[in-house]
């Protein structure tokens, strides 16, 4: 490209597109299981698609991670040991570790390009995979699920792609119960839970499949997302049993810096709006 163009990412679903201005395309893999696109952009930094959906961008990407990782891990009493399944730009991992409690955390993607392409354009999202508490593992994760052993996980962060490809079993009653065989009795399962503004059915149909796997309580917390179909996304958490219980004067005493995520911000996001309480209450 010699001059800034346009790209966009139609979203069929929503009758919706987001549109980016790129300089150039700085690279493009495609691995055994997707292609893996990096442009320059004029505004938003680097961006990844991946199968030509926007996976994230430099500028926009910390709401994302940020929420996929501090809210469970400030309900969780005392997480030792995180999963990870997917995450393979290493983001939710980062946030993860910024937390001294954590003893380990296992991140388990099967496509070992999404992370290589990371390292490359964006390195800040994978400055704690030398951590020595950090295990990245290139495999599949609903078999690295089925393998945990039973009640050795404190919380399970499913950060995947949408339900379609590679994902798509990372989506129903098999994996879930996996998950809930694998975690503590106290343990907590966050799941990418996509958009709540035009996706509420599938939100609700994951909830009603955790729920056939054991969980017994859920809560889904709602966030900006400028680079994900309308802008508006979601993490819903599940509890193996018993409640929630935000340990908000632990988040307000962090030690570590956030550019989103605040014992305010989680608290608000506790409080779903009418709507959407309505239709995952059906």
């Amino acid at each position: 490209m010699t001059e800034p163009t346009w790209m966009y990412e139609n979203f069929e679903p929503a009758g919706s597109a987001i549109g980016y201005r790129v300089t150039r395309k700085l690279d493009e893999v495609q691995s055994p299981f997707q292609k893996i696109e990096i442009y320059e952009s004029t505004d938003w930094g680097n961006l990844m698609l991946i199968d030509g959906a926007m996976m994230l961008t430099a500028r926009d990407n910390f709401l994302y991670h940020e929420m996929m990782s501090h809210p469970a891990l400030f309900t969780h009493a005392d997480p030792k040991r995180v999963v990870i399944i997917g995450g393979g730009d290493c983001g939710t991992l980062r946030e993860v570790l910024r937390h001294p409690g954590v003893e380990n955390a296992v991140q388990c993607d099967i496509d070992e390009q999404v992370t290589r392409m990371a390292e490359k354009y964006f390195p800040e999202l994978c400055e704690s995979n030398d951590d020595p508490r950090a295990q990245l593992l290139f495999d599949d994760g609903i078999a690295y699920m089925a393998n945990c052993a039973p009640g050795s996980v404190d919380i399970v962060i499913v950060d995947s792609t949408d339900p379609v490809g590679p994902a798509e079993g990372l989506f129903n009653k098999a994996f879930y119960e996996s998950c809930f065989r694998a975690l503590k009795d106290d343990g907590i399962l966050v799941q990418q839970s996509e958009s709540p503004l035009v996706l509420l059915d599938l939100i609700r149909e994951m909830r009603g499949e955790m729920g056939k796997a054991g969980f017994t309580a859920f809560k889904t917390l709602p966030f900006p997302q400028p680079c994900y179909p309308t802008g508006w996304w979601s993490c819903t958490l599940a509890k193996k049993s018993g409640d929630f219980h935000f340990r908000k004067v632990d988040a307000r005493a962090k030690k570590f810096e956030t550019l989103y995520y605040s014992a305010d911000t989680h608290h608000a996001a506790l409080t779903l709006p009418p709507f959407v309480a309505a239709a995952l209450e059906k």
